[in-house]
């Protein structure tokens, strides 16, 4: 059921069922953190690799837009971690609410399905007053990986949910369409120098300059967080990565074709985060029945420009037989 009444997907979260809502970046599958059978039921509804670690939001208390002191990030971050890491509070400090996921040592407070394992868990506070105000009244913590398939497209708007997911879900919250568009970006903070695991709507050069401290790239390192994987955010169609329209013309040939970006059947801004805002929700119309091939024409400039790369590479990237 696709609503923006909040009574009914509390109670269905209470009952360990499975919510979807709004986030500034893509639509998540949210299911209580510290109960490992409602978190089981997000691995199966997506089809994810159980040892995928999945991303936990918190935020009671947070308002979206809203910059918070490093004693009330404290207070949210201390429940879920174990001494957290002072550039950590920092850089909450700087961008939360938003699109920033710091992974830190973890508490035993989250289910140990929940992070894959590992002894460390990645949370965000989200950028959304819907979702804020679900977290506020829920009072804990919620995984929310993308709500769709697992590899396949994100979802930005409350229908591409259903789409991919169904009935699978209990609850849809429609905020409507997602402004960032892409997915949060993921950075590490242990022992040792910050390191960037996926690049996302907080830039490199962002973090940086909060920090006055280099931020290491470690996502030519084994998967450790969520959207490591070479091939991800894929749709039904190969996606190949071109320099123009023009270009997509000549390489297409005689097969049934799509392209997106400027000048393209699916045309998208040529700064990199009106691209993004519109990235997912054109890949999804450009995938239609019997489209052999999309081609993706990227932006040229702008801070989320890593990220959208990031996106493009995995989607165009191989796929495992079967996959799809």
């Amino acid at each position: 059921m696709i609503t923006t009444e909040l009574d009914p997907a509390l109670e269905a979260l209470q009952r360990g069922e499975l919510v979807a809502f709004p986030t500034e970046t893509v639509y998540g599958l949210g299911a209580d953190a510290t109960r490992s059978a409602a978190v089981r039921r997000v691995f199966a509804a997506k089809g994810r690799p159980v040892d995928h670690p999945l991303i936990v939001h918190v935020g009671s208390g947070a308002t979206a837009g809203v910059r918070r002191s490093t004693t009330e990030w404290l207070d949210v971050l201390e429940p879920w971690t174990v001494d957290p890491d002072p550039r950590a509070v920092g850089l909450a400090e700087a961008f939360w609410p938003g699109p920033l996921t710091l992974v830190m040592a973890r508490s035993r407070l989250v289910s140990d399905a929940a992070v894959g394992g590992r002894s460390t868990i990645g949370l965000r506070v989200p950028d959304h007053p819907m979702t804020l105000e679900l977290l506020r009244r829920f009072g804990g913590g919620l995984v929310g990986p993308s709500a769709n398939r697992f590899g396949h497209v994100s979802p930005t708007t409350a229908d591409h949910v259903v789409d991919d997911l169904g009935d699978e879900v209990t609850i849809v919250l429609d905020g409507g369409p997602c402004r960032v568009g892409v997915e949060s970006t993921i950075v590490e903070v242990l022992d040792g120098p910050v390191t960037l695991l996926r690049p996302g709507g907080v830039s490199h050069a962002q973090l940086v300059d909060v920090l006055n401290e280099e931020v290491v790239d470690g996502r030519s390192g084994p998967s450790r967080a969520a959207g490591m994987l070479a091939s991800h955010y894929a749709p039904n169609a190969s996606v190949e990565v071109v320099t123009s329209a023009g270009e997509a013309l000549v390489r297409g040939g005689s097969q049934r074709t799509s392209v997106v970006g400027p000048g393209g059947n699916f045309p998208l801004p040529t700064d990199a985060a009106g691209f993004a805002a519109g990235f997912y929700a054109a890949l999804r119309r450009a995938d239609a029945p019997g489209i052999a091939k999309i081609f993706v024409v990227p932006p040229t400039s702008g801070e989320l420009l890593d990220a959208v790369l990031d996106r493009l590479r995995k989607a165009a990237g191989p796929r495992s037989v079967g996959s799809r």
